[in-house]
């Protein structure tokens, strides 16, 4: 299991194993905010999370690490413990290639 199992369910594997979304074109033909935009297409209140935990399994990045992904608006949020900075740099430079992501905070989990 990955980051998008492990913080989002198995079926939202299951949206993700269907293949990857135009985000730029689910946006304009839906009239969805891009970071609105689920693994599937439609609307998601979390998709651009969800999109980043993806993204973030897709590189690599093990899942059995203190970092969780959230979003508020169209910034990435990644909270983590001390033994996800070791993977903490590379999982920013993930997140801000992902479409819809325009920034990208991390927060230490305190």
């Amino acid at each position: 299991m990955g980051f998008l199992g492990k913080l989002f369910g198995k079926k939202e594997e299951q949206k993700a194993a269907s293949g990857n979304v135009d985000v730029a074109a689910s946006a304009a033909e839906n009239s969805i905010p891009p970071e609105k935009v689920g693994l599937d297409g439609s609307f998601d209140e979390s998709g651009l999370a969800k999109r980043v935990a993806k993204a973030l399994d897709d590189a690599g990045i093990s899942d059995s690490v203190g970092l969780w992904v959230a979003q508020t608006g169209n910034t990435v949020v990644l909270k983590y413990n001390p033994d996800a900075e070791s993977v903490l740099a590379q999982a920013e430079q993930v997140a801000q290639g992902v479409d819809g992501a325009g920034a990208v905070n991390t927060v230490p989990n305190s």
